[in-house]
């Protein structure tokens, strides 16, 4: 039950509690109290809009691979990365980068002085970037298995 009212909240943020009862035939109250539970135990962890980025001008957007010194811990690196409001996500991966970043910039003059702040960071030896041309899928992961 409680992921078909999370699935309904991923796919429509502002829906009612009185709509979310009608679909998975429970009352407003019920919805409410396991909407609550879900928030206090951290399966939800806020709401949010979502925001088309090429709306506001973000029309780059690319992926870096992240080589580091040997001895970069991962707070370090978090700490490094902090700093550029362009990296819109940061991931530490299997194989040979230690992480690999999610960016979005205004055009690719923005992404080259995004990728070259980056690179002079102390614990960044060098990058790799993939720069995204189009978008197939974006969405939240799945709730329950195909």
């Amino acid at each position: 039950m409680d992921r078909k009212i999370l699935s309904l909240l991923i796919h429509d943020g502002r829906i009612s509690l009185a709509e979310i009862g009608k679909r998975v035939a429970l009352s407003s109250p019920a919805v409410k109290r396991r909407v609550d539970r879900l928030e206090s135990e951290g399966t939800i962890r806020g709401y949010s809009a979502v925001v088309d980025q090429v709306a506001f001008g973000w029309h780059t957007e690319a992926f870096l691979e992240v080589f580091c010194e040997r001895d970069t811990s991962l707070e370090a690196l978090r700490r490094t990365l902090t700093d550029h409001p362009e990296v819109i996500g940061a991931y530490t991966v299997a194989g040979d980068p230690e992480a690999i970043l999610h960016v979005r910039t205004v055009d690719i003059a923005h992404l080259e002085q995004t990728i070259e702040r980056i690179r002079s960071q102390p614990n960044v030896v060098r990058t790799k970037t993939q720069v995204v041309l189009t978008t197939l899928i974006e969405r939240q992961g799945p709730l329950e298995r195909a």
